[in-house]
């Protein structure tokens, strides 16, 4: 198996670069476990969200009053442009 050449090599960062740019933009998120054990969201927000196990369980617990308080709250909210 042969060395491949710097251009290949140029050529194929280059190809990594893209693909971490297109996933930053896309505003995908992306779930990972932490060094401590939590669940930490990435994509939200300039910094990513980390909860403990328990602590999810219960925030989807009441996802749907969070839901009906958003809607309710939504005049007051700020929100993102665009």
């Amino acid at each position: 198996m042969t060395e491949p050449t710097y251009e290949e090599l140029k050529a194929r960062l280059a190809d990594l670069e893209k693909q971490v740019d297109t996933k930053k933009r896309s505003g995908a998120m992306e779930f990972r476990v932490s060094e401590k054990g939590g669940v930490s969201v990435y994509g939200l927000g300039r910094f990513p969200v980390t909860l403990y196990y328990e602590q999810w369980k219960r925030l989807l617990e009441v996802a749907p009053d969070l839901q009906v308080f958003l809607e309710d709250n939504k005049g007051k909210l700020k929100l993102k442009q665009g």
